[in-house]
């Protein structure tokens, strides 16, 4: 079935009216203003992308949800920095961990949320074969986050060199990037994991593209 047009369609207006007022709550005496444009930087082209996209792929409601509850953990991390988000010191104190892991969350939850977005785009607009689009969903997922994780690199060298710890979220780690795209994978995997078995309980005999 085809999402309603966007004039008839509460649920994503909805879903919008709830970005727009979480992303002016956050802009709200941010932990570093610098730090948290350049962290909204490519946020900013991901979304003027689904806007002019819009008539061309209209995403199914479900797709939409996901996508606001991932940008929701940004804009949140993005207000405080990764780095020092306090439910990243809370999960640290409580499990004695050795650094902030919000970043780590959020990586593992991008691979969670959006990988049955993508899943979508494989099925509607490039005609993959469902047994198919589980697989090239994931490690579809997993590619862009490699790519984002060299795309971060750039954007802070030319942007602002002096807030690439910051903004990148290291935290003395040599090896964030990798582990933050193992992450993603990983959710990424669970997810598609989750609806493959899902629509074999559903549909156990069907070519189903639900």
């Amino acid at each position: 079935m085809s999402p309603p047009a966007f004039g008839r369609n509460r649920f994503l207006q909805g879903l919008i009216l709830w970005l727009l007022l979480l992303w002016v709550l956050t802009a709200i005496a941010p932990f570093d203003r610098r730090d948290w444009l350049l962290e909204n930087l490519l946020v900013f082209v991901y979304a003027v992308l689904l806007i002019i996209t819009y008539r061309r792929f209209t995403f199914s409601n479900v797709s939409y949800a996901l996508f606001v509850v991932f940008l929701s953990l940004h804009l949140v991390g993005a207000h405080y920095t990764y780095a020092e988000m306090p439910l990243g010191f809370w999960l640290q104190g409580w499990f004695d961990l050795e650094r902030n892991h919000y970043d780590r969350i959020v990586h593992f939850s991008y691979g969670l949320l959006c990988v049955y977005p993508f899943r979508e785009i494989l099925l509607r607009a490039s005609g993959v074969r469902v047994p198919w689009s589980y697989f090239l969903a994931t490690t579809g997922i997993l590619a862009f986050s490699a790519f984002y994780e060299v795309i971060e690199m750039v954007v802070a060298e030319l942007v602002a060199p002096d807030l690439g710890a910051a903004y990148l979220g290291t935290q003395g780690d040599t090896w964030d990037a990798q582990k933050d795209s193992a992450l993603a994978f990983a959710g990424a995997s669970a997810s598609m994991f989750g609806v493959w078995l899902a629509n074999k309980r559903l549909n156990p005999q069907a070519d189903t593209r639900s």
